[in-house]
């Protein structure tokens, strides 16, 4: 009975987690601009001390306090810019202050210099660049429109979906059993189809972009979704650790919950400035 009681207690937290947080989520993207920001300059913060505790854990030292400037500086800049608040030209700032990673280390004394510098700015790539490119998708004709960042969202949400709902139910063919064991091709292809529906139900709302480009935007949410999924599930196999943190009960980590986020957004702001 305790157990049963406890997975019950489990299953209500994860989804008492996923209600709340999932309002949240939504609300501070469509309210406006400002909430936008806070949310993933928040996320931003959140994920890389996420990241350098799980590399800490491991004996590595980061440099925490300067990876956090360049990333948060980063966010917010770009933020400025597209509020012209400050000129693009201001962004030459932060070359002097990642080569301020090499100078830093020459008075921390640590045991492994240059694999420090190394882990200090994967998490400004990993996790700081991609929520920053964010901001790109919100401002698609120089005003904020969160019609580009949920739809987005929404797809990837799609794909999951669906890719739980054909896993389990026809889930035969391992896509990458090294690293995800649970992952199918079958699984894979129910949320590429999903997610290619929902995009069509998109093109008809969020008349932003057409067919063609909702299109392609799911297409690259159901390749680089599960490919998020499983540079996050590398990332915790070869950390030995189940999940990248606890912050939301029942869900994991910042990392475990954005891992698709984070590796799609590069390829659909490419996407759409290049093709659209």
């Amino acid at each position: 009975m305790s157990f049963k009681s406890a997975n019950l207690s489990n299953l209500q937290l994860r989804v008492l987690t996923g209600i709340l947080g999932g309002a949240v989520f939504i609300g501070s993207i469509w309210f406006n601009e400002w909430t936008f920001g806070a949310l993933f300059l928040g996320l931003t913060v959140l994920g890389m001390l996420e990241f350098y505790k799980i590399i800490a854990a491991k004996g590595f030292e980061p440099n925490h306090n300067i990876g956090l400037i360049l990333g948060a500086g980063l966010y917010v800049l770009v933020f400025l810019i597209q509020k012209d608040f400050i000129a693009a030209s201001v962004l030459f700032v932060l070359p002097p202050v990642m080569l301020l990673c090499l100078v830093a280390e020459l008075y921390r004394k640590k045991q492994q210099p240059f694999i420090n510098i190394a882990l200090t700015l994967l998490a400004v790539m990993y996790v700081a660049m991609p929520f920053t490119l964010l901001i790109l998708l919100g401002f698609p004709n120089d005003y904020y429109s969160w019609h580009i960042i949920l739809g987005t969202i929404f797809l990837i949400w799609a794909a999951d979906t669906g890719g739980y709902i054909f896993g389990r139910s026809f889930g035969r063919t391992k896509l990458f059993e090294r690293i995800s064991p649970g992952k199918t091709w079958e699984g894979w292809l129910g949320g590429t189809l999903l997610c290619l529906g929902v995009a069509y139900l998109l093109s008809l709302f969020f008349q932003d972009l057409d067919l063609t480009a909702w299109i392609g935007i799911g297409l690259i949410v159901s390749v680089f979704g599960v490919i998020g999924d499983l540079v996050e599930s590398m990332l915790k196999r070869s950390m030995q650790i189940k999940d990248s943190g606890s912050l939301l009960p029942g869900h994991g980590g910042i990392l475990d919950r954005f891992d698709s986020l984070l590796m799609i957004t590069p390829f659909v702001v490419a996407f759409l400035k290049v093709f659209h």
